[in-house]
């Protein structure tokens, strides 16, 4: 996810996780399993899979921006299974849309309450504690997702955890948490804008275009990006590259807020 600021989402262009990753997981259920093996989704009673089949449907809603359809789906799921922590999960990325603040955090501590090991669940309430000012808390549970070695996404919550660092200004944390979110997966936009959003600020111009470069040879092409490459490759003093760029900008982007700037001439707020 590429964060708007040090690179969104999330949230933003990460936007919290619009990814929903955190669906991956899957919640203990008490009983489940013979002796001797993990529980498995055979292993749900028809209650369970109720609620699952309810939270597929809430997710559909969301990505719709369907806020209180997916609420309502999501309230389904739990009457058939109290204990779901998924839905709890999901259902505070809903309210933290909502901006309901009391509620999402209600909600995220209580999926961590039924699931305290799960690192999406961890990983989204930490973005929740970096949006709502509280980026010193948010770390802990981005370092309890990433303890966990099971998890499928760790970049994700280094490149969060790399986020609040930055708004903590901790740019050697930030730095450090973008270099392993870089290591766990190369290919990831938001930890290349991130990395090049660090160097340009550090004053590192040909640092900040190496990585800048990445994210544009993948085809991602946002107002943020391009503004960002133009301002790189004017500390560089590289006009013909510059000039591309802009072009580029106003072909894709006439109306941003970073074409604006780019006309007004604006290379250093």
């Amino acid at each position: 996810m590429i964060h708007r600021r040090t690179g969104a989402l999330c949230l933003t262009l990460l936007s919290a996780f619009a990814s929903l990753a955190f669906l991956t997981g899957c919640a203990t259920t008490a009983g489940s399993g013979t002796q001797g093996e993990l529980p498995t989704l055979s292993d749900q009673t028809d209650n369970q899979k109720r609620a699952r089949i309810r939270l597929q449907l809430a997710v559909g809603y969301y990505e719709q921006r369907q806020m209180a359809v997916a609420l309502d789906e999501i309230k389904q799921a739990l009457a058939a299974d109290p204990n779901f922590a998924e839905a709890y999960s999901m259902r505070g990325l809903i309210y933290m849309d909502m901006g309901e603040v009391r509620l999402a955090e209600e909600n995220f501590q209580q999926a961590i309450r039924l699931a305290p090991n799960t690192p999406d669940f961890n990983n989204n309430y930490g973005w929740f504690l970096c949006q709502n000012g509280r980026e010193k808390q948010s770390i802990q549970y981005f370092e309890a997702a990433l303890k966990n070695r099971a998890y499928q996404s760790p970049a994700k919550a280094l490149n969060n955890a790399g986020f609040c660092s930055m708004k903590m200004n901790d740019k050697a944390a930030a730095e450090r948490y973008f270099s392993q979110a870089f290591q766990a997966d190369p290919g990831n936009p938001s930890t290349n804008v991130n990395l090049a959003r660090l160097y340009f600020e550090r004053g590192d111009h040909e640092r900040a275009r190496f990585y800048v470069n990445r994210v544009m040879k993948a085809e991602i092409m946002t107002a943020d990006v391009l503004w960002l490459a133009i301002r790189i490759e004017r500390k560089l003093g590289d006009r013909a590259a510059e000039a591309s760029l802009a072009n580029q900008l106003r072909r894709r982007h006439a109306g941003s807020a970073e074409y604006a700037a780019y006309q007004r001439g604006a290379f250093n707020e």
